[in-house]
């Protein structure tokens, strides 16, 4: 299984490229523990690859995912969302069995 990324996550991490002048910018997505559900998402810009990362790309865009963060994000999708809300990374996690009302903690 994979992780899924949409058109709007590569449109974004493209214009942070553009505005940080860094073609190499990737997008690391962690899971940790804690937030109110037990775990948490974690988002962050790198040009650095680990050993232990899993590389996800669409259309030359990587999403990075470490060893221990991917059994939990197995069949995700990764999105970027600008609404009324505001803009934000967004995780649909099909492994998730409940979420906080902000979307970034969540249960197994």
């Amino acid at each position: 299984m994979s992780i899924e990324l949409t058109e709007s996550l590569v449109k974004r991490i493209r214009a942070l490229q553009g505005q940080k002048a860094n073609p190499d910018l990737m997008l690391r997505v962690q899971v940790n523990g804690g937030g109110c559900q037990g775990f948490e998402y974690a988002f962050d810009l790198t040009d650095t690859l680990a050993d232990d990362d899993e590389v996800f790309e669409k259309d030359g865009v990587r999403v990075l995912v470490d060893s221990v963060s991917f059994p939990y994000l197995i069949g995700a999708e990764i999105d970027y969302v600008d609404d009324l809300v505001g803009a934000h990374f967004k995780i649909s996690n099909p492994n998730a069995s409940s979420s906080c009302g902000c979307g970034t903690s969540f249960s197994v």
